[in-house]
């Protein structure tokens, strides 16, 4: 990290890309399943640069919490948001998840 000097004060230079995400890895799938239902597991992956590995366990923890359904759909699994859920965090639980997606991915129906 490359500090800049203005007035005396310190100025860290922004990184290309940060270290860190604003989201969970919760938060990205579960935006990636809003965005397209019918993502298969693998591309759900790719979108949020994590392993399939993860990628399962975690849509496991959202169907398992209820904020994700999951239905078969042939040899396919097809999971979708269940936007009555409330937001699993202290501050913002009053809130259903579906406020959430619509702030974060405007362009997907809910």
């Amino acid at each position: 990290m490359k500090l800049v000097t203005r007035n005396k004060v310190q100025i860290s230079a922004p990184r290309a890309t940060p270290e860190w995400s604003l989201l969970t890895k919760h938060g990205r799938v579960l935006l990636s399943v809003a965005r397209d239902p019918q993502m298969r597991l693998r591309d759900i992956a790719v979108a949020v640069d994590l392993t399939e590995r993860r990628v399962h366990t975690i849509l496991s923890d959202l169907v398992e919490s209820g904020h994700v359904i999951k239905a078969k759909d042939g040899r396919r699994n097809r999971y979708e948001v269940n936007g009555q859920q409330p937001v699993p965090d202290f501050v913002a639980q009053i809130h259903p998840i579906s406020e959430f997606v619509q702030l974060l991915a405007p362009e997907t129906p809910t």
